[in-house]
This record gives structure tokens, sequence and C-alpha cells, in this order.
């Protein structure tokens, strides 16, 4: 099973209007399927370029609207993966449930379905800073072309999510993410390959560019693109099929062959999956 996937550069920037968040957000799209992507994945957060559009008195709005845009978000969505017959992980965008805002990761599905995956582990800043609140489960998702897992930014810092998904079938996790600085963007990025290299799976992995100089806790990023393998033989020396140039607008686009995962899994140089020492730590079933 073969596949490919795009990766998008997302370019935040002040906007007047939803429309313009529209028609930036399938412009992006419009390019993905030029490359004839299955899958195009957006950055966490995205949807904050939203607050930047402001109130009737020009003040930016806070995190705490941005759940008013939500069925425009969706049905925007919906009808670029069902116009345009792709599967899209729609970023991340803040919605509100029982009073409490979550960050929740969107997949939407070429015949109009609908799933979500909301942020597991949260970062200090996003507690104290928009007060938002954790997913209390993972799921893995099911599509035409394998099982996929969308984990969210610091989510991928933590191993046993990850070796969660993969034991649920995921052979594919989506990641989504947001950092500020070079820290956050090196923690999210070398935890990526570590477990790709872990879980034998691929990470698709992406981060927002670009500023909102009026948008609390938006104001910098520092982002790059990435495909990225396990490491041996039939992938690239550096587990990378793809990476973006860092901080541009811009997309990637790569191939994903799920037969070289399985392959790496029964007889590769290293067989991490399987040599788990199950006896000695917990596993997941």
């Amino acid at each position: 099973m073969k596949f490919r996937v795009s990766a998008v550069q997302y370019h935040l920037h002040t906007i007047q209007s939803f429309d313009d968040f529209a028609r930036q957000s399938e412009h992006y799209i419009r390019a993905a399927e030029e490359f004839e992507a299955d899958f195009v994945l957006f950055p966490e957060f995205f949807t904050t370029q939203l607050m930047s559009i402001g109130d009737a008195q020009g003040h930016a709005l806070t995190i705490n609207d941005l759940p008013d845009f939500t069925d425009q978000y969706r049905e925007l969505f919906q009808g670029f993966a069902k116009r345009y017959g792709m599967h899209i992980i729609g970023g991340t965008h803040v919605i509100r449930r029982e009073g409490k805002l979550y960050n929740v990761a969107h997949l939407f599905y070429p015949d109009g379905r609908i799933a979500e995956q909301a942020k597991i582990h949260i970062t200090p800043s996003e507690i104290t800073g928009w007060n938002m609140g954790a997913g209390e489960g993972l799921e893995v998702f099911e599509t035409e072309k394998g099982t996929i897992a969308m984990l969210t930014c610091y989510d991928i810092e933590f191993p046993e999510i990850v070796r969660m998904a993969k034991a649920k079938g995921a052979d594919v996790i989506f990641c989504p993410s947001c950092t500020d600085d070079r820290h956050g963007f090196h923690r999210v990025r070398y935890t990526s390959h570590a477990r790709a290299i872990e879980n034998q799976v691929y990470v698709v992995l992406t981060g927002t560019v670009g500023a909102l100089p009026t948008v609390d806790l938006m104001r910098a990023n520092f982002g790059q693109a990435a495909i990225i393998t396990p490491n041996d033989i039939p992938f690239p020396p550096k587990g990378l099929l793809a990476e973006g140039e860092l901080n541009n607008d811009m997309i990637i686009t790569a191939d994903l062959d799920l037969d070289l995962l399985y392959q790496v899994r029964e007889k590769g140089s290293v067989t991490t999956w399987r040599d788990r020492r199950t006896d000695l730590y917990p596993d997941w079933k």
C-alpha cells in the first residue's frame, strides 16, 4: 500500500475576514491536489489566525472567542475534503465542551465524515495562558489508505501514547504542531524521530510559521514540516523523506509505503517493535 501525503507550513498573518482564512487554506489544498496527495496535514492552532480579524471595535479576539468559528471551520474543511477527494487533517481547532476549551485535531474524510482527537498532553503555557483542557482518550482512525493516529505537538514527546497508537494499529502518526522558538521546535522534531524508530511507523509533522502580532501566545512561530521514517536500509539514511525550509510559507510532499514498514518490522536491521521486553516493563495491548 502506497499513498501520498503533503504537509503545510501554514503562514500566519493578520487577516480581515473568515473568507481570507478560507482562501488561504484552499490555496494549500489546491497545491496538494496538484501533487495528487491523498492526505494533507495542517498545523496545530492554525485557526488562531481567525482571532486576528478582531471585533467591531478593532480589538483582537481572545481564545474564548475562537470556538464561535467551529461550525464555519468544520463546514469549510468538510467541503474541501469532499470537493478535492482527499483526507484533510485540519490542524487543530479550539472547541468548547461543557464550558471548557479543548485543542482538537480534526480528520475530514472525502465522504464527508469528520473525526476528532483532542490533544492529550497540555503544556504549562496552554494551561496558564488559555486554560486549556486535556483530552481523555486515544483513538486511531481507519481510512481507505490505512490506519492513522493524530497526536498533537506535545503529545509526540511522550513515548507511551505513541506506543498505544501503534498497539491499536496505527502505521502513520500525523502530528500537527505549533512552537514559538528553537527549543520547542527541536523537542518536537527530535522526539518525532525517536517515536518513528521505537515503533517503526511514519510520522508526518508540520508547524506554523509567520506571526500574529495582535494575538496572545501567537506572536512568534518557529516551524518546519517533515515526513519522517524509521532508520533502516529501505528508508533514507537520516529517516527523512522530505522536509521544508525553516519558517518559510510552503508545502512538502512524499510517498509513504506501508509494505516497507511491515518488512522492517519482520526482518529489519533492528526489529524494535517485535523486540519489546514486556517481561521487564509494561506493554499496551
